[in-house]
């Protein structure tokens, strides 16, 4: 007589073609049952744990076969109170063994992870290549690879009621403050939708409280991101199946400053951290800055290049305003194909295609060479942004200081830059101040994001992020 707990799981998973019950008799009166689904389990594994151990129960006597978890070695042996957790296990690689009521879960997951690449969206000349991949347990070796300590925690819960996703929250006890771990795990026990395939799904419901264009929350692809985040007192989410780790809570500083920079002297990355910064006002500023001084302001231009500019638009039969649109709209579309388009020759089309459309609508007088240039330089500016979100941002606010400049001058461009403030300064990342440490104003934080002090002298922790850990190193001084 088949065992009830095999009948449901065939009832459960009826239909399913790469499920797998073997029937092992061990006496006249007993039947282990050994479940797995094929597609997520390593045949190898189930046969040098399981198998061949079960094979062998036959032969000894009836009281060593009561503790049948000693009997049957595996790397990882759960024991299941309740046939509902059957479902969970099976489907993440574990082999089912049955016998009677007693239901053992021992892991054999197929090894049908890639290997370890190296990083493609936060490239480095110096530091680390290895990057995160989609299994959730090598990202974590990847992780404790660097920081060997007790004090890392790792609390895991899963997401999804079809999918299961497995999500881990990590960080320093010694360190992180425990108010954000305990917000960052009551905002997960909250999720309760069908799947999580990716990482992205989760940055929605963490980032619900967020109006804004700006990402509040910083992925990442490299390891040693993720580790110095640790270090400083922020949480660390991996989700199974994505490459990409979750760093909470991300301020604006984060996101212009690449992990590179810590590989390099400090005297010479300092230039290029205030070059990014102001970058990042110019890509927003530059249109609006040119709409204004060309419509309402020309009396700043110097007389010369002023005549200069007037005689380039003599042609152009639109206002600056949707010349300046137009440009716009061409180059996003080029950034998306670029996107789009595969590596090997997406980039190759997209500047073929804004020197064409570019000298093309010069000469065709839809637009002014200056508009060109300057629409040109705006974009450049902006590729120094890894992260697509802050690109987003950059393109919302740029279209808000051109409609204020095409309206009210150089007069606008000061009503959306004082807009712009109030609005970064409001922002809240969780619970915390997402335009720090400029606002609040925080010295040590500052030295370590928006400037860079030589590493000797780096000793303290920021205040922001931790309460109780301070001191990262002794000074010898």
């Amino acid at each position: 007589m088949k065992n009830e707990i095999v009948k449901r799981i065939q009832e459960e998973f009826k239909e399913t073609v790469d499920l797998v019950i073997k029937p092992v008799k061990v006496s006249f009166f007993q039947t282990i049952y050994v479940v797995y689904l094929e597609s997520v389990t390593g045949s190898n594994k189930v046969n040098d744990y399981i198998l061949k151990n079960v094979s062998f129960l036959s032969a000894l006597p009836k009281k060593k076969l009561k503790d049948l978890k000693s009997l049957i070695p595996a790397p990882n042996t759960k024991v299941l109170k309740s046939p509902d957790e059957i479902e969970f296990y099976i489907t993440n690689g574990f082999t089912i063994v049955i016998r009677g009521k007693e239901i053992l879960a021992l892991e054999t997951r197929a090894d049908i992870a890639r290997g370890i690449p190296e990083p493609t969206t936060e490239q480095v000349i110096f530091g680390p290549k290895d990057a995160f991949t989609e299994n959730i347990q090598i990202n974590l070796g990847l992780l404790k690879r660097r920081l060997k300590s007790k004090n890392l925690k790792a609390k895991s819960t899963v997401i999804g009621r079809k999918t299961k996703t497995m999500v881990e929250v990590l960080y320093f006890d010694d360190i992180a403050e425990e108010d954000l771990v305990a917000h960052v795990l009551e905002e997960l026990e909250k999720i309760d939708i069908d799947g999580i395939l990716d990482s992205g799904n989760v940055v929605e419901f963490l980032s619900k409280e967020n109006k804004s264009h700006f990402p509040i929350i910083m992925k990442t692809e490299r390891p040693d991101t993720a580790a110095k985040a640790l270090l400083e007192g922020k949480v660390v989410l991996f989700v199974d199946t994505s490459p990409f780790a979750l760093i909470l809570p991300g301020f604006f500083a984060d996101f212009i400053n690449p992990i590179s920079d810590n590989y390099k002297k400090s005297n010479n990355i300092n230039f290029l951290k205030i070059l990014r910064f102001f970058c990042f006002f110019f890509t927003i500023l530059a249109p609006a800055i040119y709409i204004a001084l060309i419509n309402y302001n020309p009396e700043t231009i110097p007389t010369s290049l002023l005549i200069n500019f007037s005689t380039q638009r003599d042609n152009v039969p639109f206002p600056a305003i949707v010349e300046a649109l137009l440009m716009l709209l061409i180059y996003e579309i080029l950034r998306e194909s670029d996107v789009r388009f595969p590596n090997s020759y997406g980039s190759a089309i997209s500047i073929l295609g804004a020197l064409i459309l570019g000298e093309a609508a010069v000469n065709a007088g839809f637009v002014s060479p200056i508009m060109i240039i300057v629409i040109a330089f705006t974009f450049i500016t902006s590729l120094i942004f890894t992260d697509q979100e802050m690109v987003n941002a950059a393109r919302h606010f740029r279209i808000i200081f051109l409609f204020a400049a095409a309206f009210y001058g150089l007069y606008g461009i000061v009503l959306a830059f004082f807009y712009f403030l109030i609005h970064v300064t409001e922002l809240k990342t969780m619970g915390k101040p997402y335009f720090y440490p400029i606002a609040p104003f925080d010295r040590i934080y500052i030295m370590k994001s928006l400037l860079k002090k030589n590493i000797s002298k780096d000793t303290k922790r920021s205040s922001m992020l931790t309460q109780k850990n301070f001191t990262k190193q002794r000074s010898n001084e």
